[in-house]
């Protein structure tokens, strides 16, 4: 599991969810969370939050341009790779923090993928969890 943690920066709220957004080291998170400040008193701005979100979530790009609905899009560098006949795991440096990705081999492959390249890292808003505190 990945985690990170952050300051609460802004949240909308609907009657039963919010779109948490959380500044990490200068970088905005967004998370989709089915609750609210009413119904989670973590839910604060300010507030201090763990962001939690799998490994197989974390998809990676090479030299990608233009807009896509991922509002979750970080750069980083690959520290090392471990390479299985189907899955790969790709580890990630994103500012001195240590993110992990799985992805397919052929992926893998196809992105041509080594260590010491520069490469985007999204996941998701409704795949990155909250918990409270850092």
């Amino acid at each position: 599991m990945n985690k990170l943690t952050g300051k609460i920066v802004l949240i909308e709220t609907s009657p039963h969810m919010s779109m948490v957004d959380i500044d990490v080291d200068g970088d905005v998170f967004s998370s989709i969370v089915l609750e609210t400040p009413a119904s989670a008193s973590y839910l604060k701005q300010g507030g201090n939050v763990t962001l939690l979100f799998k490994e197989t979530e974390v998809s990676i790009g090479k030299n990608l341009i233009g807009l896509i609905s991922l509002r979750n899009r970080f750069r980083a560098t690959i520290k090392h790779l471990e390479i299985s006949d189907i899955l790969t795991k790709v580890f990630l440096d994103y500012k001195a923090k240590g993110i992990v990705s799985i992805i397919s081999t052929r992926s893998a492959r196809k992105l041509a993928l080594t260590a010491g390249d520069e490469v985007e890292w999204l996941v998701k808003t409704n795949e990155v969890s909250l918990r409270a505190g850092g």
